[in-house]
């Protein structure tokens, strides 16, 4: 039986090949949920579902889109975003 602090179910486990050809189980943290929109819920494209140690080793045009709101807000909501601005001026 595992120890009583892997026993969560907030650890997932992963089954692993080790070098000697035995299948180990391992814990391993879950991801986090998928990045999504500000303002319609949508899912992000190009936005990493990473822990933050991994996240911390990306480099910062890696970790979200290189545009305007670019990991904040999808691409259409941008764009009307943009154009609402743009007219209010």
């Amino acid at each position: 039986m595992p120890r009583p602090s892997r026993r969560s179910r907030s650890l997932r486990r992963v089954h692993i090949r080790i070098p000697s050809g035995i299948s180990k189980l391992v814990y391993k943290k879950r991801k986090p949920r998928k990045a999504v929109c500000g303002e319609c819920e949508a899912v992000l494209q190009g936005v990493p579902r990473e822990r933050p140690t991994k996240m911390m080793n990306l480099s910062k045009s890696q970790k979200r889109p290189e545009r305007k709101y670019g990991g904040v807000l999808c691409p259409s909501c941008t764009k009307r975003k943009i154009i609402a601005n743009v007219r209010r001026i």
